[in-house]
C-alpha cells in the first residue's frame, strides 16, 4: 500500500505564509493524483487544491485561490502546498490524499489519505 505523510504545519500570524509537503510512499506501481484537504473541529472536510499524474491540471477551491499553489516535487513522489496571506478561516488540519488514477479530483474520492498536519492562523 501507499503511505502518505503531511509535514510543514504550525502556528502563523495572519498575512504569513506557510509551505506544506506531503510525501507518498510505499509499491506505487501505478500513475496517481494527489490532493490537498482541511477540516476544522465540527466542520465537514472541504476541498483545497489537487493536481494532476501530469502537474498539468490544478483546481483551487474558491476560498484560496490566489494565494495557495499545489506544485508537484520532479520525481512526482512529493506535493506541495504553498500558502500565503493567511487568514485565521484558514485554520484546520490538513489532509493530503493520494489515488491511483492521473486525473485531479476535487471530490474525497481518494484511496489513501495522511494523519493531517496542523495550521493555526492568529489573528
Amino acid at each position: 500500500q501507499v503511505q502518505v505523510v503531511e509535514s510543514g504545519g504550525g502556528l502563523v500570524q495572519a498575512g504569513g505564509s506557510l509551505r506544506l509537503s506531503c510525501a507518498a510512499s510505499g509499491r506505487t506501481s501505478s500513475s496517481y493524483a494527489m490532493g490537498w484537504f482541511r477540516q476544522a473541529p465540527g466542520k465537514e472536510r472541504e476541498f483545497v487544491a489537487a493536481i494532476s499524474w501530469s502537474g498539468g491540471s490544478t483546481p483551487i477551491a474558491d476560498s484560496v485561490k490566489g494565494r495557495f499553489t499545489i506544485s508537484r516535487a520532479h520525481g512526482k513522489n512529493t506535493v506541495y502546498l504553498q500558502m500565503n496571506s493567511l487568514k485565521p478561516e484558514d485554520t484546520a488540519v490538513y489532509y493530503c490524499a493520494a489515488r491511483q488514477s492521473t486525473v485531479a479530483t476535487t471530490t474525497t474520492r481518494y484511496d489513501y489519505w495522511g494523519q493531517g498536519t496542523q495550521v493555526t492562523v492568529s489573528s
